[in-house]
């Protein structure tokens, strides 16, 4: 199967495996006193609410944040913030660079108001559309030049469009006056090389099929899937994420009041060798895991995943579909064990933000993208917390 694969890669032997230290493993909560510290004034100037007005003359007064949106305000604390993929190029579009930086740009309003009010943070991405085409290109120059597997493609979407992202952060943070440094990270994901996804692709990546490359792949063994009626989409491995490799760096310059961008497109994913520590698998690993598990081991108090959906629904697509607008974890559990999320891409996400809430988060948002700091503070989307607020 092609992108099962474990490959190795010889280093120098000698070295001791890779371990998660005991003050930064996942069932750790809180800040080491010295990243406390340092997270400390970002707080405070928070807790104080920033304003906004539209400058001498307009006639408008200056009020806190959320307040112009009809919710409370919130106090500021740590979020891990997940952004599609799908957000940067969305379906039937070409995914040409200026479209997508086009999309990015307009797709990070929500971050620059989280910045704005205080809040600190790490933002995980998508890579789905990015990363199918990065292998459509291999394919297409096979014989030209050697082929990059799987992995490597991840990490290479995480690289540029973790460059996308923060050249475009940054810029608008400067815009809105908001004096914080955005940097981008390519961080791995630990996985297990015995995952039994590994051998069964499940996960679409790339845009839609059309015949001749549908009739292509299918000749080449790659598994597709018929998502609808008419739309084919390629399959990967998507193994379940354990931790994030980098966390303890994530964590320290969140603290610091620095804007992270990490686990592109998941990370790629590693395995734990016995003798050579990291390896590579090709594979894709779900980036609201991902982002679940590193909210989790960077202390978040908020999960907030965007998405193109303004909420979780009863009965999505019928007549009379209902959004849910609070879910206690109990409930979140019991809508995964039923069969209304199917298979779709909501479902992930509604483990995911479970997940992060039974490892001790705060709550978990489900909102659609622009919708951000509303939801964040109850104006939209669907919130799952522990039990009822």
């Amino acid at each position: 199967m092609r992108g099962g694969s474990l490959p190795r890669r010889r280093r120098p032997s000698g070295q001791g495996t890779w371990r998660r230290s005991a003050a930064t493993t996942p069932s750790s909560k809180r800040y080491s006193a010295s990243a406390r510290s340092r997270l400390l004034p970002l707080r405070s100037a928070a807790s104080a609410v920033p304003t906004r007005d539209s400058g001498p003359g307009s006639g408008r007064t200056s009020q806190p944040v959320g307040t112009a949106l009809g919710c409370a305000a919130v106090t500021p604390g740590t979020i891990v913030v997940a952004l599609g993929g799908n957000a940067v190029a969305p379906p039937g579009e070409r995914p040409t660079i200026a479209n997508q930086f086009r999309h990015t740009r307009e797709s990070l309003a929500p971050i620059v108001d989280l910045a704005r009010a205080g809040w600190a943070i790490a933002l995980v991405h998508g890579n789905g559309p990015q990363v199918g085409d990065e292998l459509a290109r291999n394919e297409i120059a096979a014989d030209q030049v050697e082929p990059l597997p799987l992995g490597v493609l991840v990490a290479a979407t995480a690289g540029w469009m973790g460059y996308m992202i923060q050249q475009s952060l940054q810029n608008a943070l400067a815009r809105a006056g908001v004096a914080r440094q955005v940097v981008t990270l390519v961080t791995q994901t630990l996985c297990d090389a015995h995952d039994p996804h590994l051998r069964i692709p499940i996960k679409p990546i790339g845009h839609a099929l059309d015949a001749v490359r549908l009739a292509r792949l299918e000749a080449h063994g790659v598994p597709v899937k018929e998502e609808q009626p008419g739309r084919w989409r390629r399959l990967a491995p998507s193994p379940k994420p354990a931790a994030v490799v980098e966390h303890d760096v994530i964590r320290h310059l969140v603290a610091a009041g620095h804007i992270v961008v990490a686990c592109g497109g998941g990370g790629p994913p590693v395995y734990e060798d016995p003798v050579l520590r990291l390896e590579g698998i090709d594979a894709v690993a779900d980036k609201d895991r991902v982002a679940a598990i590193l909210a989790r081991e960077v202390g978040a108090d908020v999960l907030l995943i965007l998405t193109n959906v303004d909420a979780v629904y009863h009965g999505y697509g019928a007549p009379h579909q209902t959004a849910i607008r609070h879910l206690t974890l109990a409930a979140a559990d019991n809508l995964l064990l039923g069969k209304e999320l199917g298979s779709g891409s909501m479902r992930p996400k509604v483990e995911a933000a479970a997940a992060f809430v039974r490892a001790g988060g705060k709550r978990a948002i489900i909102a659609e993208l622009g919708q951000g700091l509303a939801a964040l503070q109850g104006g939209a989307g669907t919130t799952i917390t522990e039990e009822q607020p």
